[in-house]
């Protein structure tokens, strides 16, 4: 299992990481830039991802701040957010929180992600297995699928009580839309939640997800049936973070369509396809890791900065 650290050693650990040697590891260049037509946002579709932002950045408070809504200004920014289960750990399970969302009639499920200096490390390792989906959970996938075994052992620990917190949701509330959020690991197990939530729910519940800074989470097949299952999903990058690059291309790996690249503050676009290689695109800004910066993995992603540390 993945762990997760507080974040306060993280500015000792990024000189760390990134002065002292290490073992050589696998820097691939990620593909030629191409100059495939983006979409630059608007101010007004930039600023509808901030209640995103804040309930991404509201998954690393205490539980016991989240169960009143009191997690400070994230909290704040979402007045009227009922939650409903809180659960997780931060150590042996990422914690997560479930509830309802008034004025877009959705429950909400939020991941907490980790520590992104460990977390580079861990998906750059050339040791990256994948696994086919367990077909209990996700019933029907093809067999062709793959996914990253850690991101999918992290999903199944919390895949059953989130669903049966969900499907109560949608019974009391009248709830017609699931909303999954996440960022860095986090956003690798709502990618997950979004499949499996497809998959487990009524047809006529519409799927959104929303993630940030999110790895890599399975193979080309992997992606290619997720774009046909949860349309409604949004990837957001911050400017040179390198955790969206890894892991590779080379290994086997493959975003689904979605990215939102936030190229420079109130500046963003919206890159087409599987692993946009369009030139204000992430693999063409962070074309490997040595290029990033671990730093604007947490964010700020239009202002508002997402981790442990944030949680005020």
């Amino acid at each position: 299992m993945l762990s997760s650290v507080l974040l306060l050693p993280y500015l000792a650990s990024f000189a760390y990481a990134f002065a002292v040697p290490r073992a050589p590891i696998p820097v691939p260049v990620e593909v030629e830039v191409r100059a495939d037509t983006v979409t630059t946002l608007t101010s007004t579709q930039l600023a509808s991802y901030a209640p995103y932002t804040q309930f991404a950045r509201a998954a690393y408070c205490p539980s016991s701040k989240i169960s009143n809504w009191g997690c400070g200004e994230a909290c704040k920014a979402i007045p009227g957010f009922q939650p409903t289960l809180t659960g997780g750990d931060g150590n042996d399970v990422q914690l997560y929180f479930v509830g309802y969302w008034p004025s877009q009639n959705s429950v909400v499920i939020s991941h907490q992600g980790t520590d992104p200096t460990q977390f580079l490390s861990v998906l750059t390792d050339i040791d990256l297995g994948q696994q086919k989906l367990d077909t209990k959970l996700f019933p029907g996938v093809p067999s062709t699928l793959q996914v990253h075994g850690g991101f999918a052992d992290a999903h199944a620990e919390t895949a059953n009580i989130v669903l049966t917190e969900t499907k109560r949701l949608i019974a009391s509330k009248g709830a017609t839309t699931v909303t999954l959020i996440g960022h860095s690991l986090g956003g690798a197990i709502a990618e997950l939640d979004a499949l499996f939530m497809k998959l487990n729910l009524p047809s006529d519940i519409h799927i959104k997800a929303v993630t940030y800074g999110t790895p890599r989470v399975g193979n080309p097949a992997f992606a290619t049936y997720f774009d046909s299952q949860v349309p409604d999903f949004q990837r957001v990058n911050n400017e040179k973070d390198p955790i969206p690059i890894v892991p590779g291309r080379s290994l086997g790996f493959q975003h689904p369509q979605g990215e939102i690249h936030i190229v420079s503050p109130n500046n963003a676009v919206s890159c087409p396809g599987n692993d946009a290689t369009s030139a204000s695109c992430t693999i063409a800004t962070v074309p490997n890791i040595l290029v990033g910066n671990i730093l604007n993995h947490l964010g700020p992603y239009q202002g508002i900065p997402i981790g442990t540390l944030f949680c005020y």
